[in-house]
């Protein structure tokens, strides 16, 4: 067959029309391969960082690319895309791009999720709904709006297999990397699936039973425990505190809960007026737990909620120290709150 084909060429063209055409094919595989495969250098300081929003085409991305001087032709950019099949490939992200890269090398590193840059955010704990949104806003550049409209959203809650009004409270801060493309639903999934680890052990389960507590008080009660101190190492005297409250039926009278009413005020202080406040938050007013955790509580507090210290303790203030004072009967407390607002007058 091959000899066919041969002998049928030599009848159509001469020796010399031969090697005019092979040579004409040759330069054009040459020129090709100089031109997509050979490096393409730039001179300022390697790698250069690019962002690619979402939504941008590939026109966009050729542009960003051409106006940093990242390649010398758009031109060439557009065909090896094509050849690439890249069209509709290319993720938004953050993307390091070292010196030397040939248009092929580029469109692998822009459509392949590996190259995405990975960026550390690290999530306090006790943060409030609105303040995480603005830090994925400042580290990531989602939409503040879009992270609150999702933490109320019905279907997206039921789609993470939860009854609840509001995410708050079920997403674990911590220090994570996410990288720069991810979504509000990517990161909001990550931060529930990781809470969802500390009461997926049998442990914990088992403890939840001793206490006949489920997941949403634990996660309540360690919200307020958050809220309450700075100082870890009280957290679990915090905790058995609010645990006596509650054995006895006592308002838990808990600061935050009011606070949490007025998280919208510029002066986020409690005044006497706000603990008047009607509200099933207001635990001055309302005995229990409030309906839903106030804050996204860290794994110290959680672990305090499930394991609180036992004492007798059913009140404590604030020493002016960062930590607090502690006692059991009222006219110990009281004196507790004296010594306190007397360091409050020596400060002034």
């Amino acid at each position: 067959m091959i000899k066919i084909i041969d002998d049928k060429i030599k009848s159509l063209f001469t020796r010399n029309e031969i090697y005019l055409i092979i040579t004409f094919f040759v330069f054009v595989l040459s020129l090709l391969i100089f031109t997509f495969y050979a490096p393409n250098y730039y001179e300022q300081a390697s790698p250069v960082i690019i962002d690619i929003p979402r939504g941008v085409t590939l026109n966009q991305v050729i542009d960003t690319l051409y106006e940093k001087k990242l390649i010398p032709s758009k031109t060439n950019m557009k065909i090896a895309a094509i050849i690439y099949g890249a069209e509709k490939k290319i993720r938004a992200g953050r993307y390091n791009i070292p010196n030397g890269l040939n248009y092929f090398e580029l469109i692998e590193k822009l459509i392949n999720p590996r190259e995405v840059i990975q960026i550390a955010v690290t999530i306090p704990e006790g943060i409030w709904q609105n303040d995480l949104a603005k830090i994925l806003n400042e580290k990531l550049g989602i939409d503040s709006t879009e992270v609150m409209e999702l933490s109320k959203s019905k279907s997206f809650i039921t789609s993470l297999g939860l009854n609840v009004d509001n995410l708050e409270g079920y997403l674990l801060p911590e220090t994570y990397y996410f990288y720069s493309n991810s979504t509000a639903e990517d990161v909001l999934r990550r931060l529930k699936k990781e809470m969802d680890k500390i009461f997926e052990d049998s442990v914990i389960i088992k403890r939840m039973k001793e206490l006949k507590m489920n997941k949403h008080q634990i996660l309540t009660l360690a919200s307020i425990i958050e809220a309450e101190s700075n100082y870890v190492a009280e957290f679990k005297k915090i905790s058995g505190v609010y645990h006596n409250r509650l054995k006895k039926e006592m308002l838990l009278q808990a600061d935050p809960t009011v606070q949490y009413l007025i998280r919208n005020r510029k002066n986020k202080k409690v005044y006497y007026k706000d603990l008047n406040i009607n509200s099933r938050y207001n635990t001055y007013k309302y005995a229990g737990l409030p309906p839903s955790p106030i804050n996204n509580p860290g794994k110290d507090a959680i672990m305090a909620a499930l394991y609180p210290e036992k004492h007798n303790y059913l009140y404590f203030v604030a020493n002016g120290m960062g930590q607090h004072n502690f006692s059991s009967s009222p006219s110990e407390h009281v004196q507790n709150i004296l010594r306190y607002r007397q360091w409050l007058r020596n400060q002034n």
